[in-house]
């Protein structure tokens, strides 16, 4: 749980929170909108990366910020202090997204930066209020919701724009040129991974809800877990109620790299298998639990022309491979790696290699989050749609989960992605949706 300050705003003042995203010619508050019109925007979901958004938008000049949205009271006070500190005005607060939705008028732009089992519900809920929306990947915690996302953005005709930020960076925008140019010759296989450190886990306690957390509202249609810190704050994508791990979390970026290149918009066969080999097996009792998402994932995607391979390892993570993250395009003029925070290589059969080294905004976090959101803005602007639109979200955030289905059915599936249906097999086109904890209503399609 975030520290609490006893005069939070006087704390973020005194430590330079506001001059960190002032300029020479003064703060925030002095910002001149681009465009000549400032969007009435919301955030729900201020914790690490909803403020990171946000502090790109005041940035840019073109929001006026009226309200903040979270179920944690102390994240939610220390985000409206900083929000005061930047602009001078501070915004009004909500724990329930409903009720902030109902009280606020005219909101033109709803950034979405909750955990994933959120997203499908708060952007349609934003969408039906006449906001546009920029969202977190993924798009949902089943297929179906996303799908619903991207029904009620066409129908109600908003901009939808995935926070799908590779989408839209230097490297990756001449990597993209590169392999469409056919230098690397017929592609038959990608493989796309990320891996990183980690060991054995051990359950931790349950704990009390702290006070000013609305834990029940925090597990929304999921499951009502116990309240333990090792989901919250921040580590919710490690647990299946709420998240996909790590095949929907990197997954969906780096999978996007593959739909970005092919002509193919979805597979036809998808196998996964994977598992907590050294995590070890999950547990959930009244005192204690640990997370349940596996330590490691292989899915293979067979499209038509290619085949596409997921893998990632939460072990071994030790510097012995060149790059943890990434994807490599292997062709018959050789091998192309597309990286993060190493750019990309081509590795030729013959000749010395051709790199191109990354090119960030923002280079502490390598994310290129303000160029995502002045795409986002120009689309609203002219109504085009953005770089990364709900449907390219969708498709992407698709792949994973068809992983996850053939995981927990430990058995291939067969896809048709035009009807977005598993053939011939009632119970992975079951878990296409979940049942949702009352009140809560899954989003029709």
């Amino acid at each position: 749980m975030t520290p609490h300050f006893p005069n939070r705003r006087h704390f973020l003042r005194s430590a330079g929170a506001a001059a960190a995203f002032s300029s020479a010619a003064g703060p925030l508050i002095l910002a001149q909108p681009k465009s000549g019109k400032r969007y009435r925007t919301v955030l729900i979901g201020t914790g690490w990366w909803g403020m990171n958004i946000l502090r790109t938008a005041l940035e840019e000049g073109s929001c006026e910020v009226v309200a903040l949205c979270d179920v944690d009271a102390d994240e939610l006070e220390v985000s409206a202090d900083e929000v005061d500190s930047l602009t001078g005005t501070l915004p009004r607060t909500f724990r329930d997204y409903r009720e902030m939705l109902e009280e606020v008028e005219n909101i033109e732009i709803a950034i979405i930066a909750t955990p994933d089992h959120w997203h499908s519900l708060q952007a349609i809920a934003c969408i039906n209020a006449g906001a546009h929306v920029f969202v977190e990947k993924p798009t949902g915690h089943t297929l179906g919701e996303s799908r619903a996302m991207v029904t009620s953005a066409r129908a109600a005709d908003r901009v939808v724009q995935v926070g799908m930020h590779r989408r839209i960076g230097p490297h990756h925008i001449s990597g993209m040129e590169f392999l469409k140019s056919g230098k690397v010759g017929q592609i038959g296989m990608v493989r796309a991974f990320a891996h990183s450190g980690g060991g054995p886990e051990k359950a931790t306690p349950n704990l009390p809800v702290p006070d000013g957390l609305d834990w029940d509202l925090y597990c929304g249609p999921a499951p009502l877990r116990p309240y333990n810190k090792s989901i919250h704050p921040g580590g919710f994508r490690n647990y299946l109620d709420f998240a996909n791990g790590i095949l929907g979390d990197w997954g969906v970026h780096w999978l996007d790299q593959v739909l970005w290149w092919t002509e193919e918009k979805a597979p036809r066969k998808i196998y996964s298998t994977g598992g907590r080999s050294i995590k070890g097996p999950a547990i959930l009792t009244e005192t204690e639990q640990t997370s349940d998402a596996p330590d490691h994932q292989i899915a293979t995607y067979e499209f038509e022309s290619f085949t596409a391979v997921w893998e990632h390892r939460r072990f071994g993570g030790n510097g012995a491979e060149k790059s943890p993250v990434g994807c490599y395009f292997y062709g018959t003029e050789g091998t192309f790696h597309m990286g993060w925070r190493d750019g990309w290589t081509f590795y030729p059969i013959k000749g010395e290699p051709i790199h191109q080294a990354p090119k960030f905004d923002n280079e502490k976090d390598g994310h290129n989050v303000p160029p995502l959101w002045a795409d986002f803005l120009d689309s609203i602007r002219t109504g085009r749609r953005p770089v990364a639109d709900v449907e390219i979200g969708h498709r992407a955030t698709s792949l994973s989960l068809l992983g996850m289905i053939s995981l927990r059915l430990g058995r291939s599936i067969a896809w048709d992605g035009e009807k977005e249906t598993v053939l011939d097999d009632p119970e992975g086109q079951a878990l296409l949706r979940r049942e949702y904890r009352g009140p809560w209503v899954y989003p029709g399609a």
